[in-house]
């Protein structure tokens, strides 16, 4: 189930009293709720997350990691995921079924996985199959809706994460002649060209127009990208390269590989959230960086990161507005109705779509 169908259904909305309450009266209630609790609560933060949410945050990571360290706590009953929905639904898969997941504000989803829906892949996959055989394998990012898990592995495919992408591209090459990568385009173009696939051996599959894109041979074709794409990460751009060139001739920039394939191509280097957050830590005292990533992130490491010149690739980027969703008063109403015995928002993946989802996330966990 995407955002969109999830929405469909009645969810409560935030009480009054939590948006007339002021922040102290709010960080007061989930520091109660957090301390009664204890070890029954666990509080995963992503890394794009407000600072007022990061505060109170357990573990702080990307999804998959979170999603992991929220199976990994023994004690915990309540799971309350402060990240967007497909986040809250993994931990939901790898969790035990005595754990409950919550997610803060229903509302909070994800642009890029919503852009392959079930129904739209599945046409697809069929489509595909009429022009190719079976000679696919799907992968999906771990950014995507259970749903899309589900299917890739039902198919024999596997996640990947933007860490462990390039090896998972090459452990599908060994098991199928093609792949289809799913949702975003980006991260899988940039994996692929560094394996040494060349642009032109890659096609765009459109799910609105039911499309094939390409530019060779359609024999010739070795990885079909879906259309989708971070509409975060996307709006870093050519322009802004050049422009943090003229500025600051002696500044690395690095980016997110969810950015396009051109402005990857300009930076000095690319990688996970996790691998920009080591390349400062490691960088020394006096260093200069442009960072292509969403803007909570970025802010918190110029926070971090005094001794170091820091700035955002793009001076316009503004936060990722669905992980914003998720703020102090969601958070207190959240923890507070669990607390009462009357939780909201919870995250309940469909067993038979997580025991399927659960197939392609341990075939890449098995090789991670």
């Amino acid at each position: 189930m995407n955002l969109f169908e999830t929405l469909k259904k009645k969810t409560p909305a935030l009480p009054e009293k939590y948006r007339s309450h002021t922040d102290e009266e709010l960080k007061t209630i989930v520091r109660h709720v957090k301390q009664d609790m204890g070890n029954k609560l666990f509080l995963p933060g992503h890394h794009y997350q407000k600072d007022e949410v990061i505060e109170f945050a357990d573990a702080r990571g990307d999804s998959l990691k979170l999603a992991q360290l929220s199976a990994s706590q023994e004690d915990a009953e309540a799971i309350v995921f402060c990240g967007v929905h497909f986040m809250a639904e993994t931990a939901d898969i790898l969790t035990r079924e005595d754990q409950h997941v919550y997610l803060p504000d229903m509302r909070a989803g994800c642009s890029m996985a919503d852009m392959a829906d079930i129904h739209q892949t599945e046409k697809a996959w069929s489509l595909l199959m009429d022009l190719f055989d079976d000679t696919i394998l799907p992968l999906t990012y771990v950014n995507s809706t259970a749903s899309i898990k589900a299917f890739v592995g039902k198919h024999g495919g596997a996640t990947v994460t933007s860490s462990n992408a390039s090896g998972m591209l090459e452990w599908a090459f060994s098991q199928k002649q093609r792949i289809l990568f799913l949702p975003d385009q980006h991260l899988g173009r940039n994996t692929a060209y560094d394996l040494g696939i060349s642009l032109d051996h890659m096609a765009v599959w459109d799910p609105i127009t039911e499309e094939l894109i390409y530019n060779c041979p359609i024999e010739e074709v070795k990885v079909i990208l879906w259309k989708g794409h971070c509409s975060v990460h996307e709006n870093f751009t050519i322009s802004n390269v050049k422009q943090v060139r003229s500025d600051y001739p002696d500044m690395k920039i690095i980016v997110h590989p969810e950015c396009s394939r051109e402005v990857v191509e300009l930076s000095d280097l690319s990688g996970s959230t996790n691998a920009i957050i080591k390349a400062i830590e490691q960088a020394p005292a006096g260093s200069s960086w442009a960072i292509g990533t969403e803007m909570n992130l970025v802010n918190r490491i110029i926070q971090e990161h005094p001794e170091q010149h820091i700035i955002s690739l793009n001076p316009r980027m503004c936060p990722c507005l669905t992980m914003n969703r998720i703020d102090l008063p969601h958070l207190a109403w959240s923890l507070e109705s669990i607390a009462q015995g009357n939780p909201q928002n919870v995250i309940k993946v469909e067993s038979s779509v997580a025991a399927d989802a659960k197939k392609a996330l341990n075939r890449m966990l098995k090789r991670a």
